[in-house]
């Protein structure tokens, strides 16, 4: 991906026509493939200062791709007034320099930390070895099984790293699914039985924070399911998954 950094100097007197001009744009940016995001800002601290940024899925999928889609002349006659105030037009790479803040805690913070996180799996995979569907899959697994998936979880919900520096990170729990065949059924007992457990430990039930913990608990599972089916060929060396809150962040009043 490529960011696009577009800066503009407006008269205060231009600038909600500007904003609408951009309102109109905006549609057609929406519309294109190649366009993965875009953010219109202004300063505070000098108001006629506007940047637009535009993350493109390339550099070339923007110059040659949209400027030559049938969307682009919409999108140029929305903002033409405003070319010639145009103070930068600059393509960016990112860098490996990136993070977030601490203003919104992670899933792991959340949750309850690795206590939390314990108790789930604890009670989780007692009711899977009650389980018929599932205790084939589970019942010879080792008395600390239910801690690494506490760890894992712990770890993929932007705590302790502990599960890449104890178990060796995302090769060691694919192979952990290699060839167990797991059927869909299977799957979807997993997934409900966690979701039991996870309200009889009293995980938090805040809509933000079960709709992202279900949306990790569906991916996982599915990647499971196809990395256990026998010809299967999954990438063993792939990087640790980190799960955040996604659209929808907790409401903390």
């Amino acid at each position: 991906m490529i960011v696009e950094y577009i800066r503009y100097r407006i008269p205060d007197e231009r600038s909600v026509d500007f904003e609408e001009a951009y309102g109109k744009a905006a549609v057609f940016l929406a519309k294109a493939p190649q366009c993965v995001d875009y953010e219109l800002s202004r300063c505070v601290d000098e108001p006629v200062c506007y940047i637009l940024r535009i993350t493109w899925s390339s550099a070339e999928d923007h110059t040659r791709g949209f400027r030559n889609s049938e969307l682009f002349p919409g999108f140029l006659a929305a903002i033409r007034p405003y070319v010639g105030m145009i103070e930068e037009m600059r393509h960016y790479e990112r860098t490996p320099i990136l993070g977030v803040g601490s203003s919104v805690p992670t899933m792991y913070d959340w949750a309850g930390g690795t206590e939390a996180l314990e108790r789930l799996t604890e009670v989780f995979y007692t009711n899977v070895l009650k389980d018929d569907l599932l205790r084939p899959l589970f019942e010879h697994m080792s008395p600390d099984h239910p801690k690494w998936v506490a760890i894992w979880l712990g770890e993929v919900f932007r705590g302790p790293e502990r599960y890449s520096q104890e178990r060796g990170g995302y090769h060691h729990m694919v192979r952990q699914h290699l060839g167990k065949a797991i059927t869909e059924a299977q799957r979807r007992r997993w997934v409900s039985l966690l979701m039991d457990a996870a309200d009889e430990v009293g995980l938090p039930a805040d809509p933000e924070f079960r709709s992202a913990f279900a949306s990790y608990i569906e991916w996982g599972t599915r990647i499971a399911l196809s990395n256990s089916q026998p010809a299967a060929t999954p990438p063993l060396e792939a990087p640790m998954p980190h799960w955040g809150w996604g659209v929808a962040p907790p409401y903390q009043g």
